[in-house]
């Protein structure tokens, strides 16, 4: 059977699982209450993005060893799916910042690599739609995947390196969080991960009809030449 008859299936279940878990299961927290409930959905779509962007690195190596279209159509739609979830990520942090710091935004590690992320991968998908040669942007769209995927690991380990008022989620002793909370939390990181991988795969699909259309548009001009 085809990932394209069960998968939708399976991820809406998982996200209203996810959505059960972190809204009617978990336990409210007891400095931040029911403000804490954004949080599951906060890692979940941060996790999700730095996946995007990880895949989006492997699809641009692959492609400049190979130049097999594929490559290029998964860059394309990690690259558009992933700035979709970092996205996500930063708006429910600011929510989160606003309940347990007073403040909208804080230039701290975590948050300023992050933004600057979601930048990256921003310009990624604009180098996309300014060149035309389909090779030529190809290409450059790999490097600047591969360029961009530096910030990846700064995002991930800020905390540790610089002194920050992000909370650490995982650390040495494990996750800090009582165990119906860390369900919820990876319920909502399984869920997420299998709507990445619906949208992906439905973005590369589209992508092939797209590049299809191209060639058949270039035909048609080609034969209106030769007559």
């Amino acid at each position: 059977m085809s990932p394209r008859n069960w998968l939708p299936w399976t991820a809406f279940v998982a996200v209203l699982l996810a959505l059960f878990l972190a809204f009617l299961y978990a336990p409210p927290d007891a400095n931040l209450g029911d403000t804490q409930r954004i949080f599951y959905f906060h890692v979940a779509s941060a996790w999700t993005g730095l996946l995007a962007f990880t895949v989006v690195c492997v699809a641009g190596v692959a492609y400049l060893r190979g130049g097999a279209p594929r490559w290029d159509r998964l860059g394309l739609a990690s690259a558009e799916v992933g700035l979709l979830f970092i996205t996500m990520a930063v708006l429910t942090g600011s929510i989160w910042a606003r309940f347990a710091w007073g403040t909208w935004w804080e230039w701290e590690p975590r948050l300023t690599s992050a933004f600057v992320l979601w930048l990256m991968y921003a310009a990624t998908l604009l180098v996309r739609n300014l060149v035309e040669d389909p090779a030529r942007r190809a290409r450059y769209a790999a490097v600047f995947g591969i360029i961009a995927f530096a910030d990846v690991p700064i995002v991930f380990m800020s905390v540790r390196w610089w002194r920050s008022v992000h909370p650490v989620v995982v650390s040495a002793a494990g996750l800090e969080l009582e165990p119906p909370m860390v369900l919820a939390m990876v319920v909502a990181v399984v869920a997420f991960t299998l709507l990445y991988v619906l949208l992906v795969g439905e973005r590369m699909h589209l992508a092939a009809l797209e590049e299809e259309l191209a060639e058949c548009k270039r035909a048609l001009r080609e034969g209106e030449r030769v007559r």
